[in-house]
């Protein structure tokens, strides 16, 4: 019975011993997949700044306005940040890969408005407008916050100068039937 008892401790010693070493050769090779993971991830990040960094330098070499211009407008349709209160003309020639000067000359020289700002204050005014027609449902706050104007008072007097009435009475013009 000794003898047997011995046999058994030595092979859970040779089993513990080859656990451990399974143990060390899963904690190197998670080591090893968290390195390849992280690399992988700087090596995406880097790319993503690249083709920023390319593109930026494209749009800045733009001499054209008109290209620009389509540019903006296509940048428009395509992000939603323009709708956020704090996103200003700094932000959008950030957005466009060009310095504010190209982008407030770009406004002067080819565009009905007086600056980026007057620009995306119109859009913001037209996206009210677009939903105090579409979205009865919306409160007159709801929709200042959704279209991006900064509180209830920036859109009344948008929506006064631009359509004479305020939001209210612009939103019944559009839904007297409900």
């Amino acid at each position: 019975m000794l003898a047997e008892n011995d046999a058994l401790r030595q092979e859970v010693d040779k089993l513990k011993n080859e656990m451990i070493r399974l143990v060390e050769r899963n904690l190197d090779l998670s080591q090893r997949l968290e390195e390849d993971v992280e690399l992988r991830r700087r090596t995406e990040v880097a790319r993503e700044i690249l083709a920023k960094n390319i593109e930026r330098q494209r749009n800045a070499d733009l001499q054209d306005d008109g290209q620009l211009m389509a540019l903006l407008e296509i940048r428009v349709e395509q992000e939603n940040a323009l709708m956020q209160p704090d996103f200003d003309s700094k932000a959008l020639a950030k957005l466009l890969g060009v310095s504010n000067e190209r982008l407030v000359r770009l406004f002067r020289r080819s565009s009905i408005y007086s600056s980026p700002d007057a620009y995306l204050d119109n859009l913001r005014t037209l996206l009210a407008m677009r939903l105090l027609r579409d979205k009865p449902q919306y409160s007159i706050a709801a929709v200042a916050e959704e279209s991006g104007l900064k509180n209830i008072r920036t859109l009344q007097r948008r929506i006064q100068e631009v359509v004479g009435m305020t939001p209210v009475e612009y939103r019944m013009l559009f839904n007297r039937d409900t």
